[in-house]
């Protein structure tokens, strides 16, 4: 049976202090979920503040404990029993405050959905998502899915911009808003870990095993099911404001609207396509290529009769000159290994995870350390304030510690950042700039004294001019950050 973690002396157990190597957490307590970004935001390390958004999302189960029993294995009921634990992240109000003051559209960003009698319907119009079509959709029992709530929510945004680095991996976001005693979606799994935070109301979920082993840990959604094909679920809860259902991708799950109250969640989403399977995609066909070109062996040409032992049509038969085929075959994918660009192969990855990400949501203070902050202005009839006054003694670290990653390509050292990202997922081109491999050592050396500060004129460039040169062009992608304002203003 799926695990749940109530308000119990079992379970309040789990939430106790453990061994923390990046140092003392803060102590996360009410205020919902904007008193917890103000207390994450004092932390100066952007990994610890992942890890505490993690812990928090999942507590009082400790993650070391979620990640031995829960991830990618089993359902995650916890009952909190308390209305306020989300409050703030997003509401009602805020899904009306989008339709008023946003350009939300039908199927770009918002589904009408509704199930009824094991029949599935998707009633979107075409054209803007206006207040007065959304809410009769609603009143007459239609469920709305509000596909991208971080690019209507400040507050979405920046919890998600946190918990990403946390996964290394996208962390996404649907918010559903779903009419008393209604249904909107048919049973069905997904492809991604999905964590369901109930924001208002209450909702009754059921959730079953995968069928197969085949849709254990999918690689995409299923389809829609009927009752018939799902079996007997293996939980079945009605979640209320301030609870946490999390189910692994592969889990078949529905939930229904009880008839006195409407509900409104948001599953947050990571790990899609982010298996071992998916590195090898990447890697295998770099290995390949690579052993081509270094090695003779694979240049050989195959046996000029082996179209006659091999093949389906020659399964069965015992023949030697099968078995010497079989033995070369499994020799070159053996040796393949040795030439596997493993790194580059996951620096391949991480550039996507970049492209992927929400661009980081800036503390007042980091805004006032970075470019972002910088007071050049129009004044007494002509921009002032234009030069940024960097020197060797300037004190320099990166914004976050997840917002860059170092390539190294047939084309040069490429750098790929996120600062520059959209709320939008993929609105955006990747954002990269080639750098001297000169300046390699140096972005080492940032990314391995975050989050401490360095001078400039500490960064292993060949001249001082360089050092600033690298400082400035740094700084004026907003990747990096001063110990103290530039300009006194």
């Amino acid at each position: 049976q799926a695990k749940e973690a109530a308000g119990s002396p079992e379970a309040k157990g789990h939430d106790g202090p453990a061994a923390n190597p990046a140092g003392p957490r803060p102590a996360i307590a009410g205020g919902g979920v904007v008193g917890l970004l103000r207390q994450l935001g004092r932390l100066e390390d952007s990994r610890q503040r992942a890890a505490e958004m993690f812990r928090w999302l999942v507590a009082p189960v400790p993650p070391a404990e979620f990640l031995e029993r829960h991830w990618e294995r089993e359902p995650l009921l916890v009952r909190r029993g308390n209305p306020g634990y989300y409050a703030g992240l997003f509401s009602t109000a805020d899904f009306d405050a989008a339709l008023r003051d946003s350009e939300v559209h039908f199927g770009t960003h918002l589904d009408v959905t509704s199930y009824a009698e094991g029949m599935r319907e998707t009633h979107n119009p075409s054209g803007r998502a206006l207040p007065a079509v959304v809410w009769d959709f609603y009143h007459n029992g239609c469920s709305l899915r509000l596909l991208c709530p971080q690019a209507f929510s400040r507050t979405v945004w920046h919890f998600l911009s946190i918990l990403q680095e946390h996964f290394g991996s996208m962390a996404g976001a649907n918010t559903y808003l779903t009419p008393p005693g209604t249904q909107g979606f048919a049973p069905h799994y997904d492809d991604i870990e999905a964590f369901v935070l109930q924001l208002e109301g209450k909702k009754h979920w059921r959730v079953y095993r995968p069928r197969t082993d085949t849709e254990v840990l999918p690689q995409f959604s299923s389809a829609n099911l009927t009752q018939a094909e799902v079996g007997e679920p293996v939980l079945e809860t009605v979640l209320e404001a301030g609870d946490l259902l999390y189910f692994p991708r592969g889990f078949i799950h529905q939930g229904n609207c009880l008839p006195d109250v409407h509900s409104l969640h948001i599953t947050v989403s990571s790990y899609q396509r982010n298996s071992w399977g998916d590195l090898l995609e990447k890697l295998l066909p770099a290995a390949l290529q690579m052993a081509l070109e270094e090695d003779v062996e694979y240049r050989q040409g195959l046996p000029m009769d082996y179209l006659r032992y091999m093949g389906v049509a020659n399964s069965d038969a015992v023949d030697a000159r099968r078995t010497a085929f079989m033995e070369k075959v499994q020799s070159l994918i053996k040796k393949l290994v040795d030439y596997a660009p493993i790194d580059a192969a996951v620096d391949q990855r991480a550039k996507s995870f970049l492209h992927d990400c929400l661009p980081p949501v800036l503390t007042r203070s980091e805004k006032s350390l970075s470019v972002y902050g910088f007071p050049a202005r129009w004044q007494d009839g002509g921009p002032c304030n234009v030069n940024i006054p960097i020197t060797k003694d300037t004190e320099v670290r990166l914004l976050r510690h997840g917002i860059v990653r170092l390539c190294n390509e047939e084309a040069g050292v490429m750098l790929y950042y996120t600062t520059e990202n959209s709320r939008v997922y993929h609105k955006e081109e990747l954002k990269f700039f080639e750098i001297d491999p000169e300046y390699t050592d140096s972005i080492e050396l940032l990314l391995s004294s975050y989050p401490n500060h360095i001078r400039v004129g500490t960064l292993p460039c060949e001249t001082l001019q360089d050092k600033i040169s690298l400082a400035m062009l740094l700084f004026e992608k907003g990747i990096l950050t001063t110990k103290k304002s530039l300009v006194q203003v």
